[in-house]
């Protein structure tokens, strides 16, 4: 157990600074997303790591790039590639690249200015196989995710989320759903903090449902250069689904 988490902080470090391949990335540093969509010509890039520690494995991206670009008005495309880290008890570890992400977002409803309707968006994502699934590297299916997501701002608080329906295939698998909410509060001019709790129900056939939460938030070095950090723990089922998970980025915005 000890050799297993000294890798995991070890990981995170080499990936110069939040989920398991098997669950996709959402709105940095959080699993929960927001409608809002990188403006219209401009661009995000992340250099992450995240993961998951269980009773039996640890699983982590070390590193990966997530890329973002607003392609037009309320419409972002998305990618990440990553390389993936599993150390499954009494097996080797392994080591490669893993399964990529791509996905559009579209907000659909902008915020009211005067405190009315929230904004909304939906950011379908689809897991393409790309990572070996014969060394727990990828899933060896194609996955889609088909979410609705809404974020509404009072000051110095920002609250968003909402959820969606994942097409899981595979043998012993079954398709679930995801839901997610979180609260955060402007702290400084540079530093932002907040909470997620999130629930997921059950991805294989028999299997229980799980849930759990984050706690992090962002801090702005310049305009452009950011660190994003978030660190939780499952709620249900502990030992089995989430020991201790992390994410941690620098982020590039331009």
């Amino acid at each position: 157990m000890k050799n297993r988490l000294f890798a995991l902080v070890g990981g995170s470090v080499v990936a110069v600074l939040l989920i398991v391949p098997s669950k996709a990335l959402a709105g940095p540093p959080f699993l929960t997303d927001d409608p809002e969509p990188v403006e219209y010509h401009h661009s995000e890039l992340y250099l992450f790591s995240i993961g998951t520690l269980t009773k039996d494995d640890m699983t982590s991206i070390v590193p990966g790039v997530e890329a973002n670009y607003g392609v037009l008005p309320d419409v972002q495309l998305h990618i990440i590639a990553p390389l993936v880290f599993d150390a499954t008890s009494g097996q080797p570890f392994h080591y490669g690249f893993g399964d990529m992400e791509l996905g559009i977002k579209y907000r659909f409803l902008r915020e009211s200015e005067k405190g009315g309707w929230p904004q909304a968006g939906v950011f379908p994502l689809l897991e393409v196989p790309t990572g070996d699934a014969s060394r727990n590297l990828g899933k060896g299916y194609a996955r889609e995710f088909l979410p609705v997501w809404l974020q509404k701002g009072i000051g110095d608080w920002l609250s968003y989320g909402g959820g969606g329906y994942w097409n899981n295939p595979g043998s012993g698998n079954q398709n679930y759903w995801f839901f997610g909410w979180l609260l955060q509060r402007k702290i400084t001019d540079k530093l932002n903090l907040g909470g997620e709790l999130f629930y997921q129900t059950a991805d294989k056939k028999g299997g229980a449902d799980n849930s759990g939460f984050n706690l992090g938030g962002a801090y702005d070095f310049t305009e452009h250069y950011h660190a994003l950090f978030s660190a939780g723990r499952g709620i249900q089922d502990v030992a089995a689904t989430n020991q201790f998970s992390y994410y941690l980025a620098l982020q590039v915005t331009y």
